[in-house]
């Protein structure tokens, strides 16, 4: 009987295609793989931003730090908190390794001071400063740190502790640096930038409609007239009132009439900064713990703590990097609108 004429028989296009065992046995070790790798690299990012979750200091740390051990055997001692980069509250992230906003070490300061097994706190600033209002709210927590709950604060200088780095350390009960920090800077700056010239070549031209004729007063798209010019002299000069308050009352033993002098903006070095008085100490991480040790009389001073920027905290402003990172009107937004700041810039 001859079937290659016959018809065949008509296939069914919605039955699932047969999988081979081998092929189940990839995917299946395919898959473990995957989720094996991505619960060690959130463990590693876990432990790279968090130091160990905020706890005890890491192994490397506890040797390079004297006397530290883990917190399971030292019921008291000594946190220390870094603060890197520009301080600031921003709007959106960049994403992974941003440093953290002023309210996120605002309220880890205060956290800290909360706890009671620790009796000092170091800040390790390396950070040329921010805008005002974020280098205040730092300010005010060191002070309910050092005010209300008695724990004295050890500023800790790194490359730069210019400007609003200076402002936050003149809080501290101690401030230590190296010879060849950059601090100093006591000032205010305001930046705004002028598109008028470049939006004529393209042919651009805004415009605005106001309630009153200073409520756009710092656009970039217009020259600032001489009286708004005047006015924002008038905010930079009370903005400078209260820096130069701050640091009246973190160093009073430098003469207001002679700090005047030295707070023009200009910065020092550490050596600089130590012959004038706005710093007390040369040195670095041995000399702070020493310090915080000798202001709680604590006999050996250990590090228990040490607060970084938390997994956490990258994760949960991560969510809108990739739209603020590409968006042309975020960044022209974040170029074109006036800031106010403690910084120290070139």
């Amino acid at each position: 009987m001859d079937t290659q004429n016959q018809p065949s028989e008509p296939q069914n296009l919605n039955a699932p295609a047969a999988v081979n065992p081998p092929q189940q046995k990839r995917n299946f070790w395919l898959t473990l793989f995957t989720v094996v790798f991505l619960i060690s690299a959130l463990s590693g990012l876990y432990i790279i931003f968090t130091g160990g979750g905020g706890g005890p200091a890491p192994s490397a740390q506890r040797q390079r730090f004297t006397g530290t051990t883990s917190s399971s055997r030292v019921r008291e001692g000594v946190a220390l908190i870094r603060i890197r980069g520009v301080i600031s509250e921003p709007s959106g992230s960049s994403g992974f390794g941003d440093p953290a906003g002023a309210s996120t070490i605002a309220r880890r300061i205060r956290e800290t001071a909360d706890r009671n097994n620790v009796k000092a706190i170091i800040l390790d600033i390396n950070s040329p400063g921010g805008t005002v209002a974020a280098v205040q709210d730092i300010y005010n927590a060191i002070n309910y740190a050092k005010n209300k709950k008695s724990k004295p604060v050890i500023a800790l200088m790194r490359d730069v502790a210019a400007s609003g780095g200076y402002y936050i350390s003149a809080a501290c009960n101690k401030i230590i640096a190296q010879p060849g920090t950059l601090t100093g800077s006591i000032g205010v700056i305001l930046q705004t930038s002028d598109f008028t010239g470049l939006m004529s070549k393209v042919g651009v031209q805004f415009g605005a409609i106001k309630s009153g004729k200073f409520k756009d007063m710092g656009s970039s798209f217009r020259p600032m007239t001489d009286e708004e010019k005047a006015l924002f002299q008038d905010l930079i000069g009370d903005s400078y009132d209260q820096f130069f308050e701050a640091v009246s009352a973190g160093r009073p033993g430098i003469a207001p009439d002679v700090l005047k002098g030295y707070a023009d903006g200009r910065v020092f070095t550490g050596r600089q900064a130590l012959k004038i008085g706005l710093i007390d100490a040369l040195g670095g991480q041995d000399e702070a713990l020493q310090a915080a040790g000798d202001l709680a009389k604590l006999k050996n001073p250990q590090i228990i703590s040490v607060r970084t920027n938390s997994f956490m905290d990258w994760f949960t402003s991560s969510f809108d990097a990739e739209t603020s990172s590409k968006s042309v009107a975020k960044q022209l937004e974040a170029v074109a609108q006036p800031k106010m700041a403690y910084l120290w810039t070139i």
